[in-house]
């Protein structure tokens, strides 16, 4: 069940949602993509198309995919650079679903000739 309706003018981290890690204490890995994502430019305000790829080793928690799903869309209207758009994705994730490791990687289309591809990564400590 989704807690908040999605706002599409600002990112809504609280519309992700955990759900608890049958095989705690087992490695593997999740990945999680989508061609669908886009945010604005924060410049012109024209729409940034990109793949998105999601990798995490789960610790006690997975993410609820509808939830991400619809955390996703609220990215649709703001306005943010790509690498605040990475951050801002591994950020919220790793604060809900509390992995092992995880990367996000978001490949942007081409815009004026030059694509981009940016990544960011987390590694759990044995102090978090």
């Amino acid at each position: 069940m989704i807690k908040d309706m999605p706002v599409f003018d600002k990112v809504t981290p609280s519309l992700l949602e955990p759900m608890p890690y049958q095989y705690a204490g087992k490695n593997i890995n999740v990945c999680i993509e989508t061609e669908e994502f886009t945010c604005l430019c924060p410049w012109t305000g024209l729409p940034d198309y990109a793949y998105l790829i999601i990798n995490y080793t789960p610790d006690k928690t997975v993410i609820e995919l509808k939830s991400l799903k619809m955390y996703l869309q609220t990215y649709r209207m703001v306005g943010m650079v790509h690498e605040s758009v990475v951050n801002s994705i591994l950020n919220d994730l790793t604060k809900v679903v509390k992995p092992k490791n995880m990367t996000v990687e978001l490949e942007f289309g081409v815009r004026g000739g030059i694509t981009t591809t940016v990544s960011a990564e987390y590694k759990k400590t044995n102090n978090k």
